[in-house]
């Protein structure tokens, strides 16, 4: 081959291996199910309403977009502060960025594969020659005239030898099974990325659900102390007419245990109160003797009135599991191709230059430069069964994905379902415990009436003042309990990541890794649709 002609034909070679097609299965992204809905029955246009904190009516919002700062919705300084804190500091947050980032490295690191790999190389040798030895042992004649050859009669001859070489290798992609290789590493990263959504709306949820709890906590406790403040009255007036004959032991006893039993409530409502407050903590990047100066009641959290409800078909776009799920596939698909590609011709173009001389100012003198080109192609034609089976393998882990993929959309759903269905019912159960609550307040006052103008028993104002005290604690669950479904419907509808104004908070050097992720996506999906 002449030498004008060689740099020709390996361009074409590279060209024709950049355009080729990549075997195997193109990912086509799964659409959304058809006549997909939350329920049976239609949704009615607004919940039960009740007087007091968090009771009001919410209304659903049909294709409204949830806000991405969506936690703000409920109102408290303290959440949304906390939240910031947990977004910047905690370390889930960051080990997440991380798998991001190392997912991110692996596809650049996949992709210098495209690219032919050079090398440099210098060797620098020392010998002695027997002068007994042929004289095609020795180097011979050097590009300076020198020759090193053993001398008559026969003597060893001792010589320096250096070689210095640049090779260069390449690996067209004819079948494109480094592309594969690539999108699947790719769909891996997009995986990191979705796992990273899920992170910070797991995070603020859990803000969220935390700061709920303890103030449904703090009213239970206080409901708790007055109910055991009323039986420790109880207890004593009892205790005294026992002494001047006017009750029976059995009363008294009777009373004595209702007393014990509203004390066993406290400490397990003093255990979750301090439990939940080392969670808040925690959440924060705080150890346990760090305390944060946030403190939540009922009465300071806003029970949000318009719910944003997106489309059905939006689930599928906007859940990141459900994205997560979609990447995986997208992964063992490409992976499918690669299997393929294995079992097809491999070639392989190598070229090696350099020099060999005695002194390293003539490696590249006359006589000491040298030159290769070599090109390689090779078929697999038994193996055993690995390339076989190999691809059979990654033909049943698509289907493992592709049915882990519909689980994980039929959950979704589910859980949206759940979560609107809860919304209505828990706003019906706040209505029941409020009129609970009122009817024993009613019953109470009428009992202090009655002891007030002198015909009532005081043992029967205690009692009526400790149910309607057990009716304000089922109805502080009850406020709380609407506050976690409208966080947990945020959740559910996927927490509002995609109008974030900026990109993914990957953390150091993380903005461009995230946007070069998203790149490579579009790369690798116009890559597969050759």
């Amino acid at each position: 081959m002449t030498p004008w002609l060689r740099p020709r034909v390996l361009s074409c070679v590279c060209l024709s291996s950049l355009a080729a097609c990549a075997v195997g299965p193109n990912f086509h992204r799964p659409q959304a199910p058809k006549d997909a809905g939350y329920g049976v029955a239609p949704l009615p246009d607004k919940t039960t309403s009740t007087p007091g904190p968090s009771g009001d009516a919410q209304r659903f919002v049909m294709g409204q977009d949830v806000d991405y700062r969506w936690w703000e919705a409920f109102g408290s300084p303290g959440i949304d502060s906390l939240v910031e804190r947990a977004f910047r500091v905690n370390p889930t947050v960051r080990a997440a960025q991380a798998a991001l980032r190392q997912a991110q490295q692996m596809v650049y690191a996949q992709q210098g594969y495209f690219w032919p790999s050079v090398g440099a190389d210098y060797t620098f040798e020392r010998q002695k020659l027997p002068g007994n030895t042929a004289s095609t042992a020795a180097p011979g004649i050097q590009g300076n005239g020198q020759v090193l050859v053993p001398s008559a009669p026969a003597q060893p001859l001792t010589f320096n030898f250096q070689t210095a070489e640049l090779t260069v290798g390449f690996v067209p992609d004819v079948f494109g099974e480094n592309r594969r290789k690539v999108e699947s590493l790719d769909a891996q990263a997009q995986n990191q990325r979705f796992e990273l959504e899920a992170t910070y709306i797991s995070l603020a949820s859990n803000v969220v659900a935390a700061a709920i709890q303890e103030a449904s906590t703090r009213g239970q406790l206080k409901a708790t102390r007055e109910i055991i403040a009323h039986n420790e009255k109880s207890v004593a007036i009892l205790r005294d007419k026992f002494e001047h004959g006017y009750a029976s032991a059995a009363d008294l006893a009777t009373q004595e245990l209702q007393l014990a039993q509203a004390k066993s409530q406290l400490p397990p409502l003093q255990k979750q109160f301090e439990q939940n407050r080392d969670l808040i903590r925690e959440l924060v990047g705080n150890l346990p003797d760090q305390d944060v100066s946030e403190t939540f009641e009922l009465e300071s959290l806003k029970l949000p009135t318009d719910l944003p409800l997106s489309l059905p078909s939006k689930i599928i776009e906007q859940r990141p599991d459900i994205r997560a799920a979609e990447e995986t596939m997208r992964s063992a698909n490409a992976n499918v191709g690669a299997a393929i590609a294995s079992m097809l011709p491999q070639f392989t173009i190598a070229g090696t230059a350099g020099g060999t001389a005695t002194q390293f100012s003539d490696l590249f003198a006359k006589g000491g430069p040298f030159w290769s080109l070599i090109g390689e192609a090779s078929q697999p034609i038994f193996q055993g069964g690995t390339l076989w089976h190999t691809k059979k393998a990654a033909d049943e882990a698509l289907k493992q994905a592709a049915a882990q993929y519909q689980n994980t959309v039929l959950q979704a759903y589910q859980n949206v379902a759940d979560t609107l269905h809860a919304v209505i019912t828990d706003a019906d159960a706040l209505a029941a415990a409020a009129e609970a609550e009122r009817a024993a307040k009613t019953a109470m006052d009428l009992a202090q009436k009655r002891l007030d103008n002198g015909y009532g028993d005081h043992l029967a104002e205690l009692a009526a003042a400790m149910v309607y005290q057990q009716a304000v604690l089922t109805e502080v669950q009850a406020r709380a309990i609407r506050l976690g479904d409208s966080a947990a419907l945020y959740q559910a509808l996927g927490g509002g990541w995609w109008n974030r104004k900026t990109g993914p908070l990957t953390g150091q050097n993380g903005e461009g890794a995230a946007a070069a992720a998203g790149m490579s996506l579009a790369a690798a999906r116009a890559t597969a649709a050759n």
